[in-house]
């Protein structure tokens, strides 16, 4: 049975890789792994192209802790290491009526949005505000509610806007129960949302925007058939349903989840932000 994850270091951990991928580990607060893939070796084996896929994990992403700054700091550290300089573009990504699906926009909602900022303010006035960098941020929904694909409408408002990047925050699906809530992915090859749970829409790519795309997601449901196999060591009786499965307090964790990436995003779009600055915003 193939294991249904959206994280690449599960995939990395399930064998042996090849010469073209290369491993790292760091992290203060968090523990972070950083998996690089030179090449389209891995298309087949485990469905990632080449890229940098970061994973950040800690018990205390869906829980206030004493590290909370750190955290946010060293989010902010990695997600800033794939920006270019430049406008950005913020996509919540999911549809915010279902919680397991609400982390992007949730957070689209709390990342400090600024590009309005130098056209609405006279020159001189508030001149802090207007050297912040431009951020735009969008949440349009799922096509299920707007009948038009996600990637339609964040390519239209990158030809209107024209940001030089797009960060990208989804909710994952990942292969073992521990990590729901509790992990962290970062990549710059885009992402296809929805393939997680079987449901793949057009994916978000600089090969389709033309501009770098750096996803975030946490994971927020795993698979039924992964939990009874984690559970008994053999995989579910044939014929057995499958269905996604969330943990209890999954409100929670959404809503912490969320709040901790929209830091982490607004301290890497604005170094000039400090940690009580963006605490504010919330």
């Amino acid at each position: 049975m193939s294991i249904r994850t959206d994280l690449a270091v599960e995939q990395i951990n399930s064998g042996d890789m090849p010469d073209s991928v290369h491993v790292y580990s760091r992290g203060s607060a968090f523990r972070i792994t950083e998996i690089i893939i030179d090449d389209d070796s891995c298309m087949e084996s485990i469905g990632k192209g080449p890229g940098r896929y970061i994973t950040l994990e800690s018990s205390s992403i869906s829980r206030f802790s004493g590290e909370y700054e750190t955290m946010a700091q060293e989010l902010a550290g990695e997600i800033r290491s794939m920006l270019p300089e430049g406008d950005v573009l913020v996509a919540g990504i999911g549809n915010r009526d279902i919680t397991p699906d609400a982390v992007g926009p949730q957070t689209a909602e709390k990342v400090l949005a600024t590009r309005h900022l130098r056209d609405e303010l006279c020159s001189g006035e508030a001149e802090f505000l207007t050297s912040l960098r431009r951020v735009s941020t969008f949440a349009g929904g799922v096509m299920g509610q707007t009948g038009i694909e996600t990637a339609e409408l964040i390519r239209a408002i990158c030809r209107s806007i024209a940001p030089s990047a797009v960060i990208a925050v989804d909710a994952l699906a990942c292969s073992d129960v521990s990590r729901l809530g509790t992990t962290i992915q970062i990549c710059d090859s885009g992402i296809s949302p929805g393939s997680g749970v079987s449901n793949a829409r057009q994916e978000l790519s600089a090969n389709n925007l033309g501009i770098p795309v750096i996803a975030v997601g946490v994971p927020t449901v795993v698979d039924m058939h992964t939990i009874v196999r984690s559970l008994t060591g053999s995989s579910a009786e044939e014929g057995m349903p499958n269905m996604m499965v969330t943990p209890r307090d999954i409100d929670r964790l959404t809503e912490r989840a969320a709040q901790l990436i929209a830091f982490g995003i607004n301290l890497a779009v604005q170094p000039t932000l400090s940690f009580d600055d963006v605490r504010g915003l919330f």
